[in-house]
């Protein structure tokens, strides 16, 4: 049975997958632009701003959704298992290297700043992005992931839960513990 829809803009994520199962190609192509950019930066934060291995890693997520579509369960969320593929290649990354963490290029921004914020705010806000993505680095890999998860990509704890294996408790207890050390180490940020 084929989707019928007018064009693949209005299908949900689901629908992509099973348009793409039942050999619609250019429905991977609505995959690629909703979650790209998403998955890069997730990748870029997880293998400490290493912009060759994460666009690698993309790319290898990219072929497994188009080579082997039939590996997607309609019954799951579509955003919760292509961040779990993520999150998989992420450790299988770590598994197969010593930790590289002298591989900086930048950083990327978390947010934009409005053209009409006078220099000083600037000069700030640029050193606590400096600082944040400093002491990222220095979060071991668990607790970083759940970070990135939650405050950056936005996810729930729920999906953070399937995403990394780990029950909701302890994904609670990781964010706790990551938030907490990050607050201690920037405290000097701290505007109030």
């Amino acid at each position: 049975m084929r989707l019928v829809k007018n064009g693949f803009g209005d299908y949900s994520d689901e629908e992509l997958m099973l348009a793409i199962q039942q050999g619609e190609k250019p429905a991977f192509n609505e995959l690629y632009v909703r979650y790209s950019d998403k998955l890069y930066g997730y990748l870029l934060k997880m293998l400490w701003y290493n912009e060759v291995r994460a666009q690698d890693l993309l790319q290898d997520l990219f072929a497994k959704i188009i080579t082997q579509p039939h590996l997607f369960d309609p019954q799951r969320n579509f955003k919760t298992w292509v961040y779990t593929i993520a999150s998989n290649l992420c450790k299988n990354e770590f598994k197969r290297n010593e930790v590289r963490r002298g591989t900086v290029h930048g950083v990327e921004q978390f947010h934009t700043l409005s053209t009409d914020e006078n220099l000083e705010n600037k000069i700030q806000e640029n050193q606590f992005r400096d600082a944040l993505t400093e002491e990222l680095k220095r979060l071991d890999d668990k607790h970083r992931e759940v970070f990135v998860l939650k405050h950056i990509d936005g996810l729930s704890i729920k999906e953070i839960s399937e995403i990394t294996g780990a029950n909701e408790g302890t994904v609670k207890s990781r964010l706790f513990y990551a938030i907490k050390k990050l607050a201690d180490a920037l405290k000097m940020f701290d505007y109030a």
